[in-house]
C-alpha cells in the first residue's frame, strides 16, 4: 500500500521508531474525522529551523514545538507539510514528565488536528484540541 504520510529529518539526525504504525494511526485519525488522507511531510528538524520558519512566515522570532502548512485546497483532504522540533518534544517531554516518543506523538497528532482546521489559539480551542489529543493518544498504538 502506497502512504501517503512520509518522514524526513531535515538538519538533523533522529530515528522514527514505529513508522508504519504512526502512520496508521495518524490516516485512522483523518479517517474518524470524515477526511481523507492527502499528502502528507512530517519533518523532524532543530529549534533554530523552526524559528527561522516562524520568522519567515508567521513574523514571529520564538521557539515552537511543531508548524503546520496545510496544501490542500479541499476541505474534505488533508494534505501538508508539518515541521517538528525534536528538541522543544525532548525538552517537553522532560517537563511533562513523559518519555520522548509519548511527547512525538502528542505533537505529531496535535499538528495533524491543526492540518484538519482544529485551531489553538483560544482558551476554548485548546480544551477541544487536548481533549482530541488525549483521544487519539489512547489509540496510538491499537
Amino acid at each position: 500500500m502506497n502512504k501517503q504520510i512520509h518522514f524526513f529529518s531535515y538538519k538533523i539526525k533522529y530515528l522514527i521508531k514505529n513508522k508504519r504504525k504512526l502512520i496508521e494511526w495518524l490516516e485512522r485519525v483523518i479517517t474518524e474525522n470524515g477526511k481523507i488522507t492527502g499528502e502528507i511531510n512530517l519533518i523532524i528538524t532543530s529549534d533554530k529551523v523552526l524559528q527561522e520558519i516562524n520568522i519567515k512566515y508567521l513574523y514571529t522570532d520564538k521557539y515552537t514545538d511543531t508548524i503546520s502548512f496545510i496544501l490542500s485546497e479541499e476541505e474534505e483532504i488533508v494534505s501538508g507539510d508539518i515541521y517538528i522540533s525534536i528538541e522543544r518534544v525532548i525538552e517537553n517531554a522532560g517537563k511533562y514528565k513523559v518519555s520522548q516518543e509519548d511527547e512525538l506523538n502528542r505533537i505529531l497528532v496535535h499538528s495533524v488536528l491543526h492540518l484538519m482546521g482544529y485551531d489553538d489559539k483560544t482558551r476554548k480551542e485548546r480544551l477541544t484540541m487536548r481533549k482530541l489529543e488525549n483521544k487519539y493518544l489512547d489509540m496510538v498504538m491499537q
